[in-house]
């Protein structure tokens, strides 16, 4: 018995992760391939059996798992966001949930012939989008402008405002009595948000006086922030019912925006923990599904669906927008995303169980009408998603921009050919005579240190794929890698080679410090600017069948430095120590040529 719950368990990780990285590699979203995975698995073969693996604590532990992942989301928020998109969000937060309540509610009534009550919580619980879907949508599709920040706040900040709404639905059906339901509602909402509130705040403030007080080891930082953060959602439940969800919520915010201490390692340690726990529970979820749930609703739940994409979620977006300032191509694209995540499913599960106790009549409906609600919004908006955001000009799934740290001479000249090629370049430099002569040279630029907070804050990097170090200082190099791998990824942050002898193991730099080689190892700073002083150009060369790479090589020998490969359909590989690439015909090499150089190779081909 005990070999077949480890199998299970075993199970569920493993295609959680092999979903993910599928996923990945076929460019879909990964909460498509988990749900299509889990429910495999589940109903479909009956390989996994989550009764018999979890039993009892299938909710709790449910329950846990999506206070961390309302925790990491709140500390993926910044309050200086707001100042661009803070109207847009709340009145998306109280004008758009009040219409998507609404609108799902008279759909359930209508559509789904569930009586009155029932259909006004199911339309509490459907309001939510999350995090566990809105944020792993945002790192595939990666917008730009005001359309990232706002579907971020709003996935993350709604989710515990649709969770006390459908808990104070819930009380309204349990009590009954209009009068009675009115004041419990009210008494209800306050206490949840007192609670909530106080309870999140307070569980940031000891976290941040733990670690600026040096209370706590560094190696357990990320370890007590989560054990307060579970300890603040239990306490804040025990207190006052379903406030736990607020409380994680407000203190991941709190804690994000504080400038006492620093967070970003618990904030790297909380992402990875994400996707962990995002793996786990859309797969445990799916295959916990009754298929013979499924035959009590029919096809009318494709018209419920309808209704919920189609109408709610425009006329909310639409209200929620006016006098906003934001283009007609933001407003479509922000009507046409809102997938439900896991705490619509959780919230559904455990009401579901209540009601059943309670012996409502059509609490066996509950879960698996929002099951089709987060499949059908999953698969139809994850699909459509990236097409729609290309067509709309508001987001590049896979941008190839280049943020260049540096705006020297010659690392002018490297953006000022790429700009020429048709990719979007960022210069950034705290140096004003630098980014004054970018400017000049017609160059987008950023005047800030890349490692200040502000930098982080403030700077658009919509179009941005990938980073190239190109600073004197190695070690500055180095930090801008480590600040920004977490968002290009650690394959798309490059440095250059350093100038001190890497060789010796007591001078070598470790390796998790550094970015990737750029060019070739010996390519270092001094090196390249004592070619680009020599009068080195950078030349584009179209390959072709008659002058391939090997002709190149052939003509240039080595002094020719490639830099970049750029393919017809406009994906630049960077040339590197660690994978160089090999230039096929069809695609243009970019590489800085000696002008000695270039006439040697002239008169050879002359002669």
């Amino acid at each position: 018995m005990s070999e077949d719950l480890l199998l299970g368990l075993a199970s569920i990780i493993i295609l959680g992760i092999v979903a993910q990285w599928l996923a990945w590699r076929l460019h879909l979203p990964s909460i498509l391939l988990l749900l299509i995975f889990g429910f495999i698995a589940g109903p479909v073969t009956g390989f996994l059996d989550t009764d018999a693996i979890f039993g009892d604590l299938l909710l709790p532990i449910v329950s846990l798992s999506v206070a961390i992942i309302l925790l990491e989301g709140g500390l993926n928020l910044r309050i200086s966001e707001l100042r661009r998109v803070g109207g847009v969000v709340g009145r998306l937060i109280t004008v758009g949930t009040l219409v998507t309540w609404a609108i799902g509610s008279a759909a359930a009534y209508f559509i789904l012939d569930l009586d009155f009550a029932f259909s006004v919580l199911l339309g509490a619980i459907l309001v939510v989008t999350g995090p566990t879907v809105i944020l792993p949508l945002l790192r595939h599709l990666r917008p730009s402008g005001a359309v990232g920040p706002i579907l971020k706040w709003e996935g993350i900040t709604i989710d515990p405002i649709g969770a006390i709404l459908a808990v104070l639905v819930f009380g309204v059906i349990i009590t009954g009595e209009p009068q009675e339901a009115t004041a419990l509602v009210i008494g209800n909402l306050l206490l949840t948000v007192i609670v909530g509130g106080i309870i999140g705040a307070l569980g940031a403030v000891i976290v941040v006086l733990m670690l600026r007080s040096y209370l706590i080891p560094d190696f357990l930082h990320s370890a007590v922030t989560l054990t307060m953060a579970v300890g603040a959602f239990v306490a804040s439940n025990l207190l006052q019912a379903d406030s736990g969800l607020l409380a994680v919520t407000l203190m991941g915010i709190i804690l994000a925006n504080q400038k006492t201490v620093g967070v970003r390692h618990i904030i790297e340690f909380k992402e990875n923990l994400r996707v962990l726990l995002i793996s786990f529970l859309f797969i445990l979820l799916a295959a916990s599904l009754d298929m013979d749930s499924f035959s009590l609703i029919g096809w009318n739940s494709l018209w419920f669906l309808a209704a919920l994409m189609l109408v709610a979620r425009p006329l909310a977006v639409f209200l929620s927008t006016l006098k906003s300032g934001l283009s007609w191509r933001e407003r479509l694209f922000l009507a046409w995303l809102a997938p439900r995540g896991i705490v619509a499913a959780a919230v559904a599960s455990v009401f579901a169980f209540r009601l059943l106790e309670a012996g409502h009549p059509q609490a066996e409906l509950l879960v698996p009408v929002t099951f089709i609600v987060i499949a059908g919004t999953v698969a139809i908006y994850g699909l459509s998603a990236s097409p729609l955001a290309r067509r709309l000009k508001v987001a590049q799934p896979n941008p190839q921009g280049v943020m260049i740290i540096g705006a020297h001479s010659w690392a002018r000249a490297i953006a000022t050919s790429l700009n020429e090629e048709g990719y979007k370049v960022l210069v950034v430099d705290a140096s004003w005579a630098n980014i004054s002569a970018a400017r000049l040279d017609g160059l987008p630029t950023f005047y800030a240190s890349v490692l200040s907070q502000y930098t982080l804050d403030e700077i658009d990097l919509g179009g941005m794929g990938r980073l190239l170090a190109l600073t004197s200082d190695n070690e500055f190099n180095s930090l801008a890698v480590l600040q920004y791998a977490g968002i290009f990824g650690r394959g798309e942050v490059y440095q250059l080679a350093s100038e001190s002898d890497d060789s010796a193991p007591q001078k070598a730099v470790s390796e998790h410090l550094k970015g990737r080689l750029l060019f070739s190892p010996d390519m270092t700073y001094r090196q390249l600017a004592r070619r680009f002083s020599a009068e080195g150009v950078i030349k584009v060369t179209a390959l072709t069948k008659e002058f391939d790479w090997e002709a190149f090589i052939q003509r240039y020998g080595g002094t020719a430095v490639p830099l970049f490969v750029a393919d017809p359909g406009g994906k630049l590989t960077v040339f590197t120590a660690d994978n160089p690439p090999k230039p096929r015909p069809g695609q243009k090499l970019i590489s800085l040529i000696s002008p000695v150089a270039e006439a040697e190779a002239g008169k050879k081909s002359s002669g």
